[in-house]
């Protein structure tokens, strides 16, 4: 049985579906026409894992396939024009629907090639990884990361569909579903007190793929994000409300991965966990964050084995990416900061000095 979550802004109204073994509904949902080129943009290991699945449920005349092997690294402009390239020397037009089956990064690029290619195409997402499915896949950011930072150059730009399907996540490593993991506890921390309780209770079954539970904490998770979207699509709120609380963990987390130039050794999701634990230490220190809260908070990322600390640290150097988050404003520093397990605000105005001096 699938789930449905309508997502509606002023770009764009859709559906995020949610269920296994329901990809041979996509057609129905975004009404696949034979006579129309229609591409499919596909991670190399999910056609490798998932190839007969696929092309039983993609059984169209008219449907191109392009594979990529897919990294943090294929995030560039470099990648952004060969992928250009390769649609282009297809002929598509107006018509035609890109279709991006694969983890957070494929959609990212993929994302950010369907809004600019022909002035935008319609974009359908099925994501395959735990961290694209509960979170990177929801809300319409697209992008590429630059040597100034990640996610530098994008845009806003809805799908027509979001199709996730669980069936996907058996073919990832543990690391994999534990990056994922840490997206889905962001999403606890920052909004629903009794959802990171729950998760604290049953993140074994989770990360082990047990059903009901991975569904129940994709939805939860998706719900959460999506309400960020639809009140704040394009993050121009600074109230309760607003989408950058979405960013919590993302401060530290992104000048890490900028630190380690995007290097497999750390995802993600890695980057985040660390990252939200030392924004959860931050909120303590500066009073926000009661102290049982935070034990709370790092009991359950060491229990369920997330990434907490880094050796050898260069705060200079990450000092030099934070400093370029685009949350800033006037050369001040703002985070995500945690007032409670499940209640987060913009914590802004420090200068350069003081945040590394809270580091």
């Amino acid at each position: 049985m699938s789930k449905k979550i309508n997502i509606k802004t002023k770009s764009q109204n859709y559906k995020i579906v949610i269920g296994t073994n329901i990809l041979k509904r996509l057609n129905k949902l975004i009404d696949l026409n034979d006579n129309i080129l229609n591409i499919i943009i596909i991670d190399s290991n999910v056609w490798k894992f998932h190839k007969k699945y696929i092309n039983k449920a993609l059984n169209f005349n008219n449907l191109k396939i392009i594979n990529i092997k897919s990294s943090e690294n294929k995030k560039s402009l470099k990648s952004y024009n060969e992928l250009i390239e390769k649609i282009l020397k297809l002929k598509p037009t107006r018509q035609t629907k890109i279709i991006i089956v694969g983890g957070g990064v494929l959609c990212d690029l993929g994302g950010f090639v369907a809004s600019t290619i022909l002035r935008g195409l319609s974009l359908t997402l099925v994501p395959t990884t735990l961290l694209a499915q509960a979170d990177s896949a929801i809300g319409g950011k697209n992008g590429i990361n630059s040597i100034y930072g990640k996610n530098f150059v994008g845009t806003f730009y809805q799908p027509e569909l979001v199709l996730i399907d669980p069936i996907f996540l058996n073919s990832l490593s543990k690391r994999e579903l534990k990056s994922g993991y840490s997206e889905i506890v962001k999403h606890a921390l920052i909004r629903n007190k009794v959802y990171f309780y729950w998760l604290k209770k049953n993140f074994k079954k989770i990360i082990k793929l047990k059903r009901p539970y991975i569904s129940e904490a994709i939805f939860k998770s998706v719900k959460i994000k999506s309400n960020f979207v639809i009140a704040d699509e394009r993050e121009m709120l600074k109230n309760s409300n607003s989408r950058a609380l979405l960013n919590f963990g993302h401060t530290v987390g992104h000048a890490l991965e900028s630190i380690n130039n995007y290097n497999k050794n750390l995802n993600h999701g890695e980057a985040i966990s660390a990252g939200m634990i030392i924004e959860s230490r931050i909120s303590a220190k500066i009073g926000l964050l009661s102290n049982k809260n935070l034990k709370d908070i790092e009991d359950h990322f060491k229990d369920a084995g997330l990434k907490t600390k880094f050796n050898n640290l260069n705060h200079n150097r990450l000092m030099k990416y934070i400093v370029r988050d685009k949350k800033n404003n006037n050369n001040m520093i703002k985070f995500i900061a945690l007032i409670d397990i499940g209640k987060s605000k913009i914590s802004k105005n420090f200068t350069t000095e003081d945040f590394k001096n809270l580091l």
